[in-house]
């Protein structure tokens, strides 16, 4: 299976779990992720609150890539980690590729494929 019919399985992940319309944005996959990877399940967040889970998303998407180490929890529970490297300057589309590619590497890591029929 190549990227293009892996990312399509993603995008049927999200739409047959979370009833989400076809094409979801990047953005809404990245929040779903940050509550998965908050592991509070689904409750109400305030706005920096959904901005720090896009944040744990995108620090876990990139770990497998070099940038980010997880470090342990906080206080409140909520993941911590050290950057690495430095991101690379991308422009908006190549941002978009990149965290699409690195979503695809964590539904392989995280065996989530299976779970689309």
């Amino acid at each position: 299976m190549n990227e293009v019919e892996i990312w399509k399985k993603v995008e049927e992940f999200f739409i047959k779990n979370f009833d989400m319309e076809a094409n979801p944005p990047v953005e809404m996959l990245l929040y779903l992720i940050g509550i998965q990877e908050l592991g509070s399940g689904w409750q109400e967040f305030s706005k920096d609150d959904k901005i720090n889970l896009i944040h744990i998303a995108v620090c876990r998407l990139l770990e497998p890539f070099g940038y980010y180490k997880f470090t342990g929890y906080d206080e409140d529970g909520w993941p911590q980690y050290d950057q690495l490297e430095d991101l690379p300057e991308l422009k908006p589309n190549e941002q978009k590729i990149l965290m699409k590619k690195a979503i695809v590497q964590y539904f392989i890591d995280e065996n989530l494929l299976d779970e689309v029929s």
